[in-house]
């Protein structure tokens, strides 16, 4: 199914131009997935990744979410830049690019199941997939994923100052954004990496991804 990308009436901050979303979806490190199990309302923190208009994401085979086959879901990312800082409690606020897509989950195996394993590591250290060996027979049967196919996405992203009372500008308090950034560092290599072995590529590659 297309994907939709349809104007709400309250638009406020909202985007539904397909490259804004899809460029937060991809600059994000994780998504909260929501679904519905046993009459409850579960929302579980996910490494993911997006292939044109399906997310890709996985687990223990075993686990629920894994399980998860023809019922609504659907995921948001959040990406924090700054706190704003106000003259008024009631304006501080902060900027964010944020994306929601909703859909429908959707079980995955075969030559798609091994696709999706790659491309959600090299999601997060792009090349990844490249640098280690294959995956066992008895990984690949402990490991499940589920697509969500995209049928409803939107963006929200606030930029700038604060927006205070035109009264509180002259009281001489401090006004502003704090800004907050996320970045892939340097490799800290285990006990088991050998003195002097190279820092893997993919870990360049991560860190120019999300700079």
């Amino acid at each position: 199914m297309q994907p939709k990308y349809a104007r709400a009436r309250q638009a406020k901050r909202a985007s539904y131009d397909e490259s804004t979303i899809h460029a937060i979806l991809d600059g994000g490190l994780v998504g909260h997935v929501g679904f519905i199990a046993d009459e409850r309302p579960m929302v579980i923190p996910m490494a993911y990744a997006r292939r044109d208009g399906t997310i890709y994401l996985h687990g223990a085979s075993k686990t629920r979410i894994a399980r998860l086959d023809g019922v609504p879901m659907c995921m948001e990312v959040t990406q924090l830049t700054g706190i704003v800082a106000a003259r008024s409690g009631f304006h501080h606020s902060v900027n964010y690019r944020s994306a929601v897509v909703h859909g429908t989950a959707r079980f995955v195996d075969g030559n798609e199941l091994d696709i999706a394993l790659d491309m959600i590591v090299d999601h997060l250290l792009p090349g990844r997939s490249a640098e280690v060996r294959p995956m066992s027979a008895q990984e690949r049967k402990a490991t499940g994923v589920v697509a969500l196919d995209i049928e409803h996405a939107s963006a929200k992203v606030r930029t700038g100052p604060p927006v205070d009372d035109e009264a509180d500008l002259a009281l001489g308090i401090w006004g502003g954004v704090v800004p907050v950034t996320t970045a892939v560092g340097s490799g800290v290599q285990d006990a088991f990496t050998p003195d002097g072995a190279p820092e893997p590529a993919s870990l360049a590659a991560a860190r120019r991804k999300f700079a």
